[in-house]
């Protein structure tokens, strides 16, 4: 075989013909997924008076999603190469709506966290299979970078219309149709998905890693636990709140021992050491944490503390949506002239700064002075980061991993959303607690704006902490390798 033969045989597979309608679907899918999560942060207050949840457990609402959605995504991207990448789509489409359906329900909050914990699955199914089988249909780089900007505006889009129809139904209908809006979007995206979305799997031999599935979920459940036991008021010192620290320690050493044994890894471990690649995962992990974490507490400032409706509150998150969508859209041409690294640096400051300004909360804070900039500086920070952070991540990867790769992506921000508001729920009742028993409504109202401003510089400081893996870890590259 000739030098140019040979060269030949190497060339990436032609381009998927309906590449650009199923990008619209798997974005489709995902936004549903956002739109989930964005809905119920409006939902939450209503959603805990009626079924009397604690201020300690309600952050289970998120959490349980969270968690579920991190702990199996690797298992989830992984199951998607194997059994193929539109079948793992579909799957979870319709089981995100069952489970959905099972939430709207709920009597009691154990029954909707067990639901959201249901969502969660599914959409670690979903999620890893989307975004997989859009790095497999696209391997030109401008090719590619467009369809991320699309992707990712579709997700800010998700945000915006979470937030209207979770304002417009939990003020008009009841915050249970929060749950119920993902049927329709979902049993759309599974019959568009079977029109345009081309199947593609990983060759060669199929084998489940079910020991590593079971340390990487046992470790993350134990580790969100932790954190949970901790802002839930058993304190970080409590017995039991160490002893699910240390197991989680455990098991994720002990999942990593395997990783680098067995022969049909659940994460091969090539995924994972690839230096600019590791430093995206830590700084999706560090900015999901602080995102969730401050869209949790703004909510609640929002409405608790300014009196806004849920409609109104929706509207007030608006700017943020708009924000992330209108950086996605127009800013692709730049990855390919700066590089993903300048506009991930560049963009994680603008969202520090921003996160810095709530810091100057007080009680006598409004919308356009305090939220407003903020929303303005973060959402163009993060959009510049989602934006780039894919073009790094998935860059490179052997078509065999694309699924397992694109779910590590996803897992790291669900882990930090996960993790998010369980810490910096404890940072905002450690600030609360002296000013529990004040005896005047604006000695309880300072003391809750201060919690706020704990809470945000804790979220800041998150994104200092990513600022600084994109620094150190990302090597400067123009552009990236295609797949």
């Amino acid at each position: 075989m000739t030098v140019k033969t040979r060269t030949a045989s190497l060339k990436a597979p032609a381009p998927d013909p309906k590449r650009w309608p199923a990008l619209v679907v798997s974005s489709v899918a995902t936004l549903m997924v956002v739109l989930d999560v964005s809905i119920v942060n409006i939902a939450l207050p209503h959603a805990q008076s009626d079924l009397g949840m604690t201020d300690a457990n309600r952050q289970w609402m998120i959490t349980a999603y969270a968690l579920a959605f991190g702990g199996l995504l690797l298992l989830g991207g992984r199951t998607a190469d194997f059994i193929g990448r539109k079948r793992a789509l579909t799957i979870g489409l319709l089981g995100f709506a069952a489970a959905s359906v099972l939430g709207g329900t709920a009597p009691e909050p154990i029954t909707l966290f067990a639901a959201r914990a249901l969502q969660g699955a599914f959409a670690a199914l979903l999620a890893p299979a989307a975004l997989s089988l859009i790095t497999v249909a696209f391997t030109d780089l401008k090719e590619r970078s467009k369809a991320f900007g699309i992707y990712a505006a579709f997700q800010g889009a998700g945000g915006a219309v979470g937030l209207l129809l979770g304002g417009t139904l939990t003020e008009y209908a009841g915050w249970r149709w929060c749950m119920y809006i993902n049927v329709p979007i979902a049993l759309a995206a599974a019959v568009a998905a079977k029109l345009f979305v081309r199947e593609s799997r990983a060759t060669g031999e199929h084998r489940y890693d079910v020991p590593g599935a079971l340390l990487a979920t046992g470790g993350l459940v134990s580790l969100v636990h932790g954190c949970a036991q901790a802002s839930e008021g058993a304190g970080w010192s409590a017995p039991a709140t160490l002893a699910l620290l240390a197991l989680a320690a455990v098991l994720l050493t002990a999942f990593v021992l395997v990783e680098r044994r067995t022969a049909h890894p659940l994460l091969p471990l090539r995924v994972v050491t690839d230096r600019s690649r590791a430093g995206v995962y830590l700084a999706n992990l560090l900015i999901g944490a602080g995102m969730f974490g401050m869209n949790l507490f703004m909510s609640y400032f929002l409405q608790a503390d300014l009196g806004y409706s849920p409609l109104h509150t929706g509207l007030a998150f608006l700017p943020f949506s708009i924000g992330v969508i209108t950086t996605t859209t127009l800013a692709p041409p730049l990855v390919p002239r700066f590089g993903p690294k300048a506009l991930m640096t560049g963009g994680i400051l603008l969202a520090t700064a921003g996160l810095l300004w709530l810091t100057r909360l007080d009680p006598g804070s409004g919308y356009a002075t305090a939220v407003l900039p903020t929303q303005i500086l973060v959402s163009v920070g993060v959009g510049l980061f989602h934006l780039s952070g894919p073009n790094v991540a998935l860059s490179g990867v052997a078509p065999a991993d694309a699924g397992v790769a694109s779910a590590a992506l996803n897992t790291s921000q669900q882990v930090g959303a996960a993790l998010g508001p369980a810490l910096l729920n404890t940072l905002y009742l450690a600030a609360v607690a002296d000013s529990s028993a004040a005896r005047t409504t604006a000695a309880r109202l300072a003391g809750h704006v201060h919690g706020y401003r704990v809470a945000f510089t804790g979220s800041a400081a998150l994104f200092v902490l990513a600022f600084t893996a994109v620094t150190c870890l990302i090597r400067s590259h123009r552009s990236t390798p295609t797949t």
